[in-house]
């Protein structure tokens, strides 16, 4: 099963970076291969967010719509979303952010899942690393265009 972990130091603040990601409404107007996105269900549980949302990705030929539950963790900067339905077996991804004592934050982000379709699995599994690399650089171009450019 594909796993891929990632940590990063950036220059904005660990509330920053959580606001940024738990934004998902935002998602289809920066993350790529993501064409639409629906919150079709919202609680408030303990200070926690619990969404339930829809995508619709689309990489080359294929057009995938998914379903999962997501929790956002404002007191504790964590965000974890977990499939529900789609063309998976499984989806996981974790987010947990942290602020450097110099500046900046740490943002830990982790995705693991397996396609349902052995053909969508290979495809996978061809560009995963890049993708992966190309979802999480997204997040910090975003914060850029979001919070301006920082000044040194």
């Amino acid at each position: 099963m594909p796993f891929h972990h990632d940590m990063r130091e950036v220059p904005f603040s660990a509330l920053q970076m959580y606001d940024l990601v738990a934004d998902i409404d935002q998602y289809p107007s920066f993350i790529p291969w993501c064409k639409a996105l629906r919150i079709t269900e919202e609680n408030l549980i303990e200070g926690r967010r619990e969404l339930v949302a829809d995508m619709v990705v689309r990489y080359k030929l294929f057009l995938e719509k998914f379903q999962s539950r997501v929790l956002l963790e404002p007191t504790e900067l964590k965000i974890s979303a977990h499939y529900l339905k789609g063309p998976f077996e499984t989806l996981e991804n974790h987010w947990s952010f942290v602020d450097k004592p110099d500046g900046g934050s740490v943002v830990d982000f982790s995705i693991d899942f397996q396609f349902k379709n052995k053909l969508l699995q290979t495809v996978a599994m061809e560009v995963f690393d890049r993708a992966f690399k190309k979802m999480s650089g997204a997040f910090v171009d975003r914060a850029h265009a979001v919070h301006g450019p920082i000044k040194t």
